[in-house]
């Protein structure tokens, strides 16, 4: 049995797959930053989602969709996220 404080990584990375299980829409790194921080009942740092995020796309457990830009054509717009199917 594991002791002491539980680690951030292993937590954030549970909220952000519940999030993202319980949402029918992709969700942007800022609704997410929005829905953990509730969920926490404290800040949480949009970086910090950010973080997390990436390293659940390099693990293949999430994927990343890059929308158009609503007013400039040639740009990249939002990143949204889903999970893997």
């Amino acid at each position: 049995m594991r002791r002491g404080r539980p680690s951030v990584r292993g937590q954030m990375k549970d909220l952000i797959i519940e999030s993202l299980t319980n949402s029918r829409v992709p969700l942007t790194t800022a609704t997410l930053c929005n829905l953990i921080s509730a969920k926490l009942n404290k800040k949480v740092s949009w970086n910090t989602v950010q973080k997390y995020i990436d390293e659940l796309a390099q693990a293949n457990r999430i994927s990343a969709m890059q929308l158009p830009h609503s007013k400039q054509e040639n740009k990249p717009g939002l990143t949204v996220y889903t999970l893997k199917k």
